[in-house]
């Protein structure tokens, strides 16, 4: 779908890297903080030792915001067939604004 996928962890490098190690095939980045999970809005939890909860978006061109999900949970995550959809009707729209 020529989409590129990213994720942030509050986890150290090393706690980080074992959940790359498991497969995944995209970039991790780890060491998120309180204020940055403040900057896009995302809830921070304080236990155990403080972390930001779930906080997803799908970016378009140009880094324009064309979703977000905000989760103070483990429920309220965007499951991969959603986020495919999604970005399937915004490109077919794309399209046929651009008369494709």
């Amino acid at each position: 779908m020529d989409v590129s996928v990213y994720a942030v962890s509050v986890d150290d490098e090393e706690k980080a890297g074992e959940v790359k190690g498991k497969g995944l095939s995209f970039p991790v980045a780890y060491g998120a903080t309180k204020e940055q999970a403040d900057a896009i809005g995302a809830w921070w939890s304080e236990d155990r030792g403080g972390y930001v909860q779930p906080a997803e978006f799908l970016l378009g061109r140009g880094g324009v915001v064309l979703g977000s999900m905000y989760a103070s949970g483990p429920v309220g995550r965007m499951g991969a067939d959603e986020a495919i959809r999604f970005i399937q009707f915004r490109e077919n729209r794309r399209r046929q604004e651009e008369g494709e």
